[in-house]
């Protein structure tokens, strides 16, 4: 599928209206709830989740929205849906809650279980990368698009994003493999997004993220000449099982670094 000017202009506007109303909240004090999974859920990522809901019904009224913060959608339901955008309002609740800036707003569009488009929006910069595979990854700062390319081929140091807030021994252990690498700590799903533009070189993800919290990254990511697999290797696809869960994953820059990592 082809994302035309319009499409892709649109959904940055709503993304860039999401993150006003995340910063409209960041600035002052606000509470802090958590959901049964024991992740926190601010006002902030409800105000996103109904700007962008209401944002992408008007732009495209046939295609439905899943957002993080929507009511549950059963599978037998969502199985039918051959397009639909896949939504995290506020990625990285975390982040935003320790006001490190480190957050940000993720829209994915899905056809046929691939992720075809991606924006992601940092509020606090204003930054947003977007992408379609097989037209380009761009990074857009005060409205003017520059392209972006991933590091093909990896040169030494390695760098290799690790979480802020989910770092456990296999991340460390496939660090250890890897002799001069560099460690970027950085939170959400920026981590794709500098991929995406040359400056990381690898993100390994052990233990459950959810669907979008990858599918915007990894439809960047790949429009920039990289990958985002399983542990077998096979890229991440969304909404063919019930759970909305990932398993392990890894994000590379050059594909051909991903044979290395899990050999």
């Amino acid at each position: 599928m082809r994302v035309d000017d319009g499409l892709r202009d649109g959904v940055i506007a709503v993304a860039e209206a999401a993150a006003a109303d995340i910063l409209a909240i960041y600035a002052r004090d606000f509470d802090v709830e958590h959901k049964q999974d024991a992740t926190p859920l601010t006002e902030a990522d409800l105000a996103a989740h109904r700007r962008i809901v209401a944002g992408l019904a008007a732009l495209t009224p046939e295609i439905p929205v899943l957002s993080e913060e929507s009511a549950e959608q059963c599978f037998e339901l969502r199985k039918g849906w051959a397009r639909y955008w896949l939504v995290d309002p506020l990625d990285g609740t975390r982040e935003f809650v320790k006001k490190n800036g480190e957050f940000s707003v993720n829209i994915a569009l899905i056809d046929d279980g691939i992720a075809v488009f991606g924006v992601i929006q940092q509020p606090v910069t204003g930054l947003v990368w977007h992408g379609a595979p097989g037209q380009g990854a761009f990074r857009r700062e005060q409205g003017r698009d520059t392209a972006i390319q991933a590091r093909i081929p990896v040169r030494a140091p390695l760098r290799i994003a690790a979480s802020r807030s989910h770092r456990d021994a296999r991340t460390e252990g496939v660090i250890a493999r890897f002799s001069r690498a560099e460690v970027v700590g950085l939170g959400s799903s920026l981590k794709f997004c500098r991929i995406a533009e040359g400056s990381i070189d690898l993100y390994p993800r052990f233990g459950p993220t959810s669907e979008w919290d990858t599918a915007a990254g990894q439809a960047i990511l790949e429009a920039a000449g990289g990958a985002v697999v399983d542990s077998r290797g096979r890229p991440l696809r969304y909404n063919q099982r019930e759970t909305l869960l990932n398993g392990d994953f890894f994000a590379s820059g050059d594909p051909a670094l991903l044979g290395e990592v899990m050999a």
